[in-house]
């Protein structure tokens, strides 16, 4: 059967081609995301610092168990701000029989040039030479890396904690990273952590057991890597990179593989529906339904490894392409490796395939199941009954995505809002699909008095014709309502994030003045901005995060620790309960967002864990709205004091009189790089560098759109280009061009309208979840052009991919048309 599924595909070249299309744009996403996805996967961290360790004892997760149903589950983050271990352990590894040698790194957090110090006994692990100059002997002695561009004998400024300092340049070394070396006794006095290490290297004597070196890791709370693990333990730029392309790629990806799966089946399913009357008469002279099967299985077979052999190498380009993006603007540091799509390009292939022989075999389910002599009857009329299955499962699906919806409404926290949102949108398009023939039928029947007194004859003519091609138009009305839904929802989620963030971050804000630095502020400095004459209040902000408790484990958000005197004064959360001026150590204020989703209120003790690991258990002072342009988790820089990388501020909120500008000229003056910005300033550049954050979701987010527009272009065609017989047949009976051409606009605006309207609602309810779960208020915020756009976009898409069509059918003479099977 494969042979004729070759030949009958060589003179149905516009279904043929509709399908390819759809099949190679989808293989070229896939490969791309698949692409990222499997360049983070197969990414092993090198060691660098501790590349000649036998052992790295560090502590970079926390884990929480819990029972659900029943069955216990383990969840598992990466701490935020890195765990540290207690520097004790370093004396008592170094006891164990069979060490050779440990090392405890002091690790500093170097605001400028941006970088990483450590004692000098970490650099013996590296398995590095000098490459010029000496060992640091002083205080004020370093080694660094070659990639400062400085040699022996220079002085390099570095900025730590806030505080400029300058050092004499005693040698340089290649490590690979942005690495300066201290003195040890240096590097303790500038770690951030007094007491603790950030990691524990160690060395052992051949044939020497780890096993003592374990034990006494896990006793204080900490894990042994070893081997390749070793370089996860350093927090390096290709460490994040990895995780972004694994979560953004896998989840994006997995978004495109169910809209392929409603674009290819819908193509291939409105193909075999107009191949009735061939499929019909192959029935009639004695196919078997599985040769019949085999045959539409093998059509789409072909189609698909087409589409696959032309969108997998356009998909690596594209994958090229997107890392290309990614670097230049700062996502993927340029040494990340990127892979062929070894394993991504047979996936994609694969999906393909199995989505396109799936959409074959259930297209093929109606002609083959009946006899023959009663397939060529069945395709003389359209069928006008619709299996009772299939709207028992889309009252179902149309059930489950309320409840999906009344449970985004409901959640907290983003990662419900998001999933639960996401899942809606896909149920209510489901339920469209599965429910379409019977609102094409019920919305014919209300357009059918409507659409003469427009359009006089032909309104009459396409009334009826929505009538008897109810079923028929299924597919065209789930493709506009696919494009309508993804159009008006996720490609206002970016937008409405953006400006929820940067209107709470700007609303919230009294401060008049905001102080920044590259390197960031001292601790101190805003008690010594505070004792300036003219100066109101000064609060020290520094952004982190934490680990709660979440639906199905724990997770990281977002925070903020600040310096609490005059904290009313500058910023303003929007409290609606308790007091923020009540904030100290051993309290917390959240977000309201966080407060339902982890069932906090004024005076309970939440449990969570600082950016470092460390368990903490606070109370609850104040619950706010602004969580979007604060943080969800506010709590006073003395709780987190010793628990983050740096020591610093991001920056200090000053509220002050026009007296006061002078002094803080002055004092920022004598810190370089420091800057005084107005709060009009401070929010644009907020904005500034959300928009250029959201890069990469507004590039997946306008591929997903894109895709969606196309399956409903490419169904819009087909069914058009399939009316041939149809329109010649009204043609021989008298009807004129211009009245046929009438009649196809009537038929559009009805169905065209029918989906507008459904296909808004969806993308309203979807985007009020989303945004009602992120912020609280169940009113998205859609620019003045947005549905104009939407709106605008999908009428002008449908009228463009059927007019034009029809126009092409109508140039040519009726007669030559009507013998036309499609």
């Amino acid at each position: 059967m494969t042979g004729l599924a070759a030949r009958l595909l060589r003179h149905r070249a516009g279904p043929a081609a509709a399908t390819v299309l759809a099949l190679t744009v989808g293989v070229l996403i896939l490969v791309a995301m698949g692409t990222l996805v499997e360049s983070g996967l197969r990414f092993r961290a090198e060691p660098r610092l501790w590349a000649t360790a036998d052992v790295v004892v560090a502590n970079r997760t926390v884990s929480h168990t819990f029972k659900e149903f029943g069955d216990t589950t383990t969840s598992t983050v990466a701490l935020p701000e890195g765990g540290t271990v207690d520097a004790a352990v370093v004396d008592r590894i170094r006891q164990v029989p069979g060490v050779a040698a440990v090392a405890g790194d002091d690790a500093v957090v170097i605001g400028s040039p941006a970088a990483v110090g450590h004692g000098w006994d970490t650099y013996s692990f590296t398995g590095r030479r000098i490459a010029a100059g000496a060992a640091p002997r002083a205080d004020d002695e370093v080694l660094v890396d070659t990639r400062f561009g400085v040699a022996p004998g220079d002085r390099i400024d570095l900025v730590v904690g806030g505080v400029g300092r300058s050092y004499l340049v005693s040698g340089t070394t290649e490590t690979g990273t942005a690495a300066v070396f201290f003195t040890d006794a240096q590097a303790a006095r500038l770690s951030a952590h007094p007491g603790r290490v950030d990691a524990i290297g160690v060395r052992m004597v051949p044939g020497a057991d780890v096993g003592a070196v374990r034990e006494i890791a896990s006793a204080a709370g900490a894990t042994t890597y070893a081997g390749n693990d070793r370089g996860t333990v350093e927090q390096s730029d290709n460490l994040a990179a990895r995780t972004l392309l694994v979560e953004a790629g896998s989840a994006f990806g997995g978004y495109v593989v169910l809209l392929i799966i409603f674009v290819v089946a819908g193509t291939i399913g409105l193909s075999v529906r107009h191949r009735r009357r061939d499929l019909a008469l192959l029935r009639a002279v004695a196919a078997t339904p599985g040769q019949v099967r085999r045959m539409l299985i093998a059509e789409a077979a072909l189609l698909a490894l087409v589409g696959s052999a032309v969108g997998g190498p356009a998909g690596l380009l594209a994958a090229r392409w997107v890392h290309g993006e990614l670097v230049e603007r700062g996502f993927v540091p340029a040494s990340f490796p990127m892979t062929g799509g070894l394993f991504a390009v047979p996936a994609a292939v694969g999906t393909a395939v199995l989505v396109a022989v799936l959409a074959a075999l259930v297209a093929a389910r109606r002609v083959t199941g009946i006899k023959p002599i009663e397939a060529l009857g069945e395709i003389a009329v359209e069928p006008r009954r619709n299996g009772r299955v299939r709207l028992i499962a889309g009252v179902l699906t149309l059930a489950a995505a309320g409840t999906s919806g009344a449970f985004t409404l409901g959640a907290g926290g983003s990662t419900g809002a998001l999933a639960g949102a996401a899942g809606m949108l896909y149920l209510f398009v489901i339920a469209v699909a599965l429910l379409a023939p019977r609102i094409n039928a019920y919305a014919a029947r209300l357009l059918t008095p409507l659409l003469p007194r427009v359009w006089r004859v032909s309104g009459y003519l396409a009334a009826a014709n929505l009538r008897a091609n109810a079923q028929g138009m299924a597919t065209v009305l789930t493709a506009l309502v696919l494009s309508v839904g993804f159009g008006g929802s996720v490609w206002f989620l970016q937008t409405n994030l953006e400006r929820q963030t940067a209107t709470q971050s700007s609303a919230g804000t009294l401060a008049e003045r905001v102080i920044v630095a590259p390197g960031g502020l001292p601790e101190d400095a805003a008690r010594e901005i505070r004792e300036m004459t003219g100066v109101r209040a000064a609060t020290g902000v520094r952004r982190t995060q934490v680990v709660v408790r979440a639906l199905g484990g724990i997770e990281p958000v977002g925070a903020q620790s600040v310096d609490p005197a005059g904290i009313t004064s500058t910023m303003d959360l929007a409290v609606r309960a308790g007091n923020l001026a009540d904030l100290r150590a051993g309290t917390v204020a959240v977000s309201a967002t966080q407060a339902s989703s982890s069932g906090w209120d004024v005076g309970d003790r939440a449990d969570l864990w600082l950016g470092d690991g460390t368990p903490v258990t606070l109370d609850v002072i104040a619950i706010y709205n602004r969580g979007l342009g604060f943080g969800d988790v506010t709590l006073a820089a003395e709780t987190v004091a010793g628990h983050t990388a740096g020591n610093t501020n991001d920056e200090v909120l000053v509220s002050a009189g026009p007296e006061a500008d002078t002094a803080l000229a002055t004092w920022s003056a004598g810190k370089p790089g420091t800057e005084v910005l107005d709060a009009a300033t401070r929010t644009r550049l907020i904005s500034t560098d959300l928009a250029l954050g959201a890069w990469l979701n507004r590039l997946l987010i306008a591929v997903m759109v894109g895709y969606a527009a196309l399956a409903a272009a490419t169904t819009m065609v087909m069914a058009a280009l399939a009316r041939c017989r149809e329109l010649a047949l009204l043609q021989l009976v008298g009807v004129t061009r211009r009245q046929i051409r009438a009649m196809v606009q009537a038929e559009q605006a009805g169905l065209l309208g029918t989906a507008v309207l459904i296909g808004a609602t969806i993308a309203a309810l979807t985007l009020s979840a989303i945004v009602n779960g992120l912020t609280g208020s169940p009113i998205p915020y859609v620019p003045p052009l947005g549905w104009v756009a939407v709106l605008g976009g999908t009428t002008l898409l449908a009228l463009a991919t059927t007019v034009w069509p029809v126009r092409r059918l109508l140039g040519a003479p009726p007669i030559d048309s009507i013998g036309v099977k499609e």
